[in-house]
């Protein structure tokens, strides 16, 4: 009887997790297939960080999934930047941060329950692509871009997060 209350109750947390990503990132990911999508649990992101670095373990200490996407500009517009941010925000997320970091815009919207951060989207603008983490859990904002740096390719983690897509592809 045991073992069909554990199987149970590994359906509902496997339903309820499913729940979790923002319905306007599913939404977004929907209308742009063809766009690269990447999702991370915190022990995949560990993993990536095979060279052991500290700095990375701790930005992604508070992490418990991501979904990364990246998307073509030359068919995403900015009025469609415009209503994806008004559908963050009506989702309750907060718009908390604007920075540039080499010649890349950065947005970060926030959703909190009970002072507590539950959910972060961090959108990185470029003359070419938008790219939208979508996380589970949060980064601390001084260090969003370094976070972005050890995904994007100039890094070891950024490598092998390349080298798995090419394998995939």
């Amino acid at each position: 009887m045991s073992m069909r209350y554990s199987f149970l109750l590994f359906i509902i947390t496997i339903a309820t997790a499913g729940f979790s990503q923002s319905k306007t990132t599913e939404h977004l990911h929907e209308k742009n297939k063809e766009a690269m999508s990447l999702f991370f649990y915190n022990n995949t992101l560990r993993m990536l960080n095979q060279s052991g670095d500290k700095e990375f373990d701790a930005l992604i200490k508070d992490i418990e999934k991501m979904k990364f996407l990246m998307i073509d500009k030359a068919r995403f517009g900015a009025t469609d930047y415009k209503k994806l941010v008004n559908d963050y925000k009506s989702e309750a997320f907060e718009e908390i941060m604007t920075s540039r970091f080499e010649g890349k815009n950065f947005d970060v919207f926030l959703k909190e329950e009970k002072g507590k951060t539950k959910g972060m989207i961090v959108t990185v603008n470029d003359s070419s692509s938008l790219y939208v983490l979508d996380i589970v859990g949060s980064i601390a904002l001084d260090k969003i871009t370094s976070f972005y740096k050890s995904l994007d390719e100039g890094t070891e983690i950024g490598k092998r997060i390349k080298d798995f897509t090419k394998k995939s592809d």
